[in-house]
């Protein structure tokens, strides 16, 4: 790209705090929840995971896009988080494979950056004051005016948003030769974990985040999945329908982060809005099967109510985050089914987690 002189950009909080940068080169303004992702790589996976989406991410890593894009890094068809925050942004990258710069990938899609922002000072602001909406822009000059759309911004918390995510029609992911079938509810889905399954040896149908049970069931699965999303999972009403007929008839059924808790949520367990939420690809967790303790990757701001949990009479917690002791994992005593609040398919992150989806087959095979 041609090199010019940046223009001012700044980040509006709700609660009426300013951080001042530069703008990347792409003007406008982005409004969402803040939040922010300690992970060291793998910016271009986080970007286009769904369950972002309607979220302005500030990224820890010092330095943004200085090994480009790939496409087959891509965890969905686009950039769904609403804006990026960073220190440092790469114009150029090194990474031989890289195919296009990061700035050419967040122009082709219009979405608004800056950089040059002390983050270090905005992630411990959060971590302080806890999530909030806010927005980022590069009109300074419209500051009052932003602030009052800011104001009238809904709130994450009741928000709905697997429907804006979610595929609007079925379509097969895998090999059609494979031994299993499973019938995936798309709340917001990764392409990394439809590759993980399907590498099990199971051809996937995906559907819309509002199918029922009986479309779900006439393609004969051999099993359920209930995917990642955005949003408050509160009001999945049809989600959480579709989960306890899938429990009730003991049919095989895993859950990944936002189908975690609407399991829980089938299961009577109510959720809460965290105070900052999970995202990062160093999370500890404690397998309470094995003793052991797993680094997962991890992206959430919603999580199950452990008191709940722990008084269900069918349900048992497998695995709890070791940071804050809230609920990583559950599995029922008496179904065919289990769920992780975090992402095992990492992408970005570690491989501690990937026996889950051997777990699943299992699962199916029993």
């Amino acid at each position: 790209m041609k090199y010019k002189k940046r223009e001012e950009a700044l980040v509006l909080l709700a609660d009426g705090t300013v951080f001042y940068g530069k703008s990347i080169g792409i003007k406008g303004s982005a409004f969402g929840e803040i939040c922010f992702n300690t992970g060291m790589t793998g910016y271009q996976e986080i970007f286009t995971d769904p369950s972002y989406f309607g979220q302005i991410m500030v990224t820890t890593n010092a330095h943004i896009g200085n090994y480009g894009t790939v496409e087959e890094e891509n965890q969905s068809d686009s950039i769904k988080i609403a804006g990026l925050i960073c220190k440092n942004f790469s114009y150029e990258h090194t990474r031989p494979s890289g195919t296009k710069n990061l700035f050419d990938f967040f122009a082709d899609q219009n979405k608004v950056a800056i950089s040059d922002v002390d983050t270090r000072a905005l992630v411990k602001y959060i971590r302080e004051h806890g999530a909030q909406n806010a927005v980022l822009t590069t009109e300074v000059d419209r500051l009052e005016e932003l602030n009052e759309e800011l104001k009238a911004y809904p709130s994450m918390e009741g928000r709905e948003l697997a429907s804006v995510v979610s595929t609007k029609e079925p379509y097969y992911f895998g090999e059609e030769t494979a031994p299993l079938k499973v019938a995936a509810l798309d709340l917001g889905i990764k392409k990394s974990i439809l590759q993980n399954i399907a590498n099990q040896g199971v051809y996937l149908k995906v559907f819309p985040y509002d199918t029922d049970f009986a479309t779900l069931a006439a393609w004969n699965p051999d099993g359920y999945f209930l995917s990642n999303g955005p949003g408050d999972p509160e009001p999945l009403h049809s989600a959480q329908a579709v989960a306890k007929e899938i429990i009730d008839k003991d049919l095989p059924l895993f859950g990944i982060c936002l189908g975690h808790q609407v399991i829980a949520l089938a299961n009577g367990v109510s959720t809460f809005k965290m105070f900052n939420g999970h995202r990062g690809i160093n999370h500890p967790v404690l397998n309470h099967s094995t003793g052991k303790g797993e680094i997962t990757s991890q992206n959430h701001g919603f999580a199950v109510n452990r008191e709940e949990a722990e008084a269900h009479t069918d349900l048992e917690i497998s695995h709890t985050h070791l940071n804050d002791n809230t609920v990583a994992g559950l599995k029922m005593k008496s179904k065919k089914c289990f769920s992780v609040q975090y992402h095992p398919e990492a992408a970005p992150g570690p491989n501690d987690a990937k026996y889950l989806f051997a777990q699943f087959k299992e699962l199916i095979q029993q």
